[in-house]
């Protein structure tokens, strides 16, 4: 119930442009996209750490908002801007190398309150569109939480644990969201996860309004 509340609400509140998906049809990234139906939810690749409090203008600042997602080459260019507001002085590796279109970490991991500032709809586009495929945090703002279903750019995870005290930039990952497990392939270490529940459907559809076709909570002409 909790689920179809927040579909709702976001089904209101979301602009149809930040959400239509056909351009996804024509601009493929490593993402649910390339899932194919019924596969479990298991993404491997190096990891990208940041800390808390990563706000949305960090992850798209506000000058790249004039940006069409549902353009291909603009939805390819919003990814290459994907965290380029978080502070060279803290983090030394980017996220996008500059002059690349895609970035080589698929998993993002933060500390707590992650995504919050501004409600924009770009921040999780942005970075699905770089080749994002899953947050692991402590905690979420819960409109960015609600952002990544809607748009179902991204799977955001979350953990009890600093993760990000503990992993580095560029180590390998498995997050596996069926056994709810995060394994450090540096180490061997593994890592308890929440279960994403009923996101995890809606995000694999690729967002609200595909599932409340897929579903049959939106009529499609025949």
């Amino acid at each position: 119930m909790m689920l179809k509340q927040e579909m709702n609400a976001s089904m209101r509140s979301q602009k149809p442009c930040c959400l239509h998906r056909s351009r996804r049809s024509v601009v493929k990234v490593q993402a649910k996209v390339n899932k194919q139906e019924g596969a479990p939810r298991i993404v491997r690749g190096k990891c990208f750490v940041t800390r808390d409090n990563i706000d949305t203008d960090q992850i798209i600042p506000a000058e790249f908002l004039t940006l069409v997602p549902s353009k291909p080459d603009e939805y390819e260019k919003l990814g290459s801007y994907a965290l380029v507001g978080l502070p060279d002085e803290l983090y030394k590796t980017r996220y996008v190398t500059p002059g690349n279109m895609k970035t080589d970490y698929p998993v993002v991991i933060g500390g707590q309150n992650f995504g919050c500032g501004s409600s924009r709809e770009h921040a999780p586009v942005a970075m699905g569109a770089a080749g994002g495929q899953v947050v692991v945090a402590e905690s979420y703002a819960r409109i960015f939480f609600r952002n990544c279903i809607a748009t179902g750019e991204l799977y955001p995870v979350e953990t009890d644990l600093r993760l990000c005290d503990i992993l580095k930039t560029g180590s390998e990952v498995t997050v596996d969201m069926e056994a709810n497990v995060l394994t450090d392939h540096s180490t061997g270490k593994t890592y308890d996860l929440k279960a994403i529940g009923d996101a995890g459907p809606v995000i694999d559809a690729g967002g609200i309004f595909d599932y409340a076709r897929k579903t049959g909570m939106i009529k499609t002409s025949a």
